[in-house]
């Protein structure tokens, strides 16, 4: 295991607690998420037994909800799995998981139709499925809904599937504070709603929070994102692995005022092209696939771009395509940019990187395990092995309706063999109740995620990063001490808990691979590195 001594993070919990005096809800299984990985799992593990569905917020706000690409899948007939699997090992720059690749790969085409039998309607020509080509893919194999809203047609499509069925009960507007355990197995989860406190005891744990793109100034990710899966399961004892490779996006709307909001790749896999203010094309000097190059190739050049020029952005130039297909094929994006009074076929569109995935998380093997005995993991929040140093456009809805599948059928397998209900727990935590006082929570969740953006973002180095490390854990040492009783809170102290494991995972690995670029190892290292960053916090069990 590569480590680096952890600060403030290494507290068991982030609240004290006596669990005796705590009202209790019982489900075999509780799912944490209610994306496309959680409902998956939910849809799947209330076959077997009963589940509690736990939602940060409304069950609709997710991050799959505002996903404009689509989902790649193997279903016509000239493209193959052993294509996508190249495709997919390829951006991944040597640490993928083969067998993960192959498994989740080779499932997919099933998810698909299993998703078309459940009333998802993805767009089509001629009456037969539409596929398109994004970026690192060699073949068209990309499918849409309504054009730029497949996440939405998916988590329509999940959501009616879940509420028809009567082992699945939902609480929304709940937050999920940690995870509860003993002797590293977990036995239930801490959270709190409207009403208060209360612990969701189930036989088996699934965690689908997604990811941590709120830590960043820029990101696509909606303000539910800040890492509550990945800092739990830490807290808890859980190995979290290859969170230094984080996903810019690069092509985010950038204006003034106007939210962060994703202009997905197909827009480039249709032909727009990315140019500076001069209006000149220039991703032919960074790569031979031009705009098709994977993520961190053009993330990076856009940088460099940026740079030459000293603009804060560069260009979407839709121009040269047939205004009414452009229309058609992307509505979503012509009336995002309509409502900043721009027209797409004649107006080029600012865009720069944003953060966007979480390509790490908490390790699991194939069937959503971790290493917490009675815990899972699937989606975002998850490191399977599937995306190596790098995720391939449009795999990511892939993996999370395979591995929600997978984990909801392991956990909800496992979890129906006990014959009877979990029992009330008896555990207590006793954190001192140190106020918190006159804290600007918003300033230092706003410092953070500047620094975060510039220190632990695009382009990193060394002597940067520990100056990084050492400033997050100055602010835990006075935010993650205190003890608070509202869920903002709690999502800032997360934030700085999932900071520090990101800056600590881009010091251990000193090279650049993937999503991951450090200026002072520019190079590729396969002698050395060509391996997994696990993170793992020391005293795994309350004193």
């Amino acid at each position: 295991m590569n480590d680096l001594k952890s600060g403030f993070s290494s507290q068991r919990y982030l609240t004290g607690f006596h669990a005796r005096e705590i009202p209790h809800q019982f489900a075999d299984v509780i799912v944490v998420g209610t994306g496309a990985a959680g409902l998956r799992a939910a849809i799947e593990a209330a076959g077997h037994c009963n589940v509690l569905l736990l939602s940060k917020q409304t069950c609709e706000e997710t991050a799959t909800a505002y996903a404009q690409g689509g989902i790649a899948a193997v279903l016509d007939a000239a493209d193959s799995v052993e294509q996508h699997v190249e495709d997919t090992l390829r951006t991944g720059c040597g640490l993928c998981d083969a067998r993960m690749v192959r498994a989740i790969v080779g499932e997919g085409p099933e998810r698909i139709r299993e998703l078309l039998d459940w009333g998802a309607k993805f767009d089509r020509e001629d009456g037969r499925l539409a596929f398109t080509r994004e970026g690192g893919h060699s073949r068209a194999r990309i499918l849409h809904a309504d054009g730029d809203s497949t996440g939405a047609e998916l988590m329509n499509t999940l959501i009616r599937k879940a509420r028809a069925l009567d082992k699945i009960r939902w609480k929304e507007n709940c937050f999920a504070i940690d995870l509860l355990t003993r002797d590293r197995t977990c036995l239930g989860v801490l959270a709190h709603d409207g009403g208060g406190g209360f612990i969701a005891r189930g036989h088996r744990v699934i965690l689908a929070t997604g990811g941590c793109g709120r830590i960043y100034r820029e990101t696509t990710n909606p303000s539910i994102a800040t890492g509550d899966g990945i800092a739990m399961a830490y807290r808890a004892g859980a190995d979290i692995e290859n969170v230094e490779f984080v996903q810019f996006h690069p092509t985010t709307l950038y204006l003034a005022g106007a939210s962060r909001a994703l202009i997905s790749e197909a827009v480039r896999g249709e032909g727009a092209r990315l140019v500076n203010k001069s209006g000149q094309a220039f991703m032919k000097n960074y790569h031979l696939a031009g705009d098709l190059a994977p993520r961190d190739v053009v993330s990076r050049a856009v940088l460099a771009e940026m740079d030459k020029t000293g603009d804060t952005n560069v260009y979407l130039d839709f121009s040269h395509m047939d205004p009414q297909e452009v229309y058609l094929r992307f509505p979503r994006i012509k009336k995002l940019c309509a409502a900043c009074h721009l027209d797409i076929t004649r107006h080029p569109i600012p865009v720069r990187p944003s953060a966007h995935y979480m390509v790490g998380g908490v390790k699991t093997d194939g069937r959503g395990r971790t290493t917490i005995k009675n815990l899972f993991a699937a989606g975002e929040v998850a490191c399977t092995g599937f995306h190596g140093a790098n995720r391939l456009g449009s795999n990511s809805l892939l993996e999370s309706v395979v591995m929600g599948r997978r984990a909801g059928a392991a956990a909800g397998e496992t979890a129906a063999k006990r014959k009877s209900q979990p029992k009330p727990l008896l555990l207590r935590s006793e954190k001192a109740a140190i106020a918190g006082g006159d804290l600007d929570l918003a300033d230092l969740e706003n410092s953070l995620r500047s620094l975060m953006w510039r220190i632990g973002g695009i382009v990193r180095n060394g002597p940067a990063l520990e100056a990084a490390l050492g400033r997050v854990r100055f602010w835990q040492s006075y935010v993650l001490k205190r003890q608070f009783s509202e869920p903002e809170a709690w999502s800032l102290q997360n934030m700085m808990t999932v900071a520090e494991l990101v800056l600590r995972a881009a010091l251990i690995r000193r090279e650049s691979r993937g999503v991951h670029y450090r200026k002072d190892f520019p190079n590729t290292n396969d002698r050395n590195w060509k391996h997994t960053v696990i993170l793992r916090r020391e005293e795994a069990e309350p004193g």
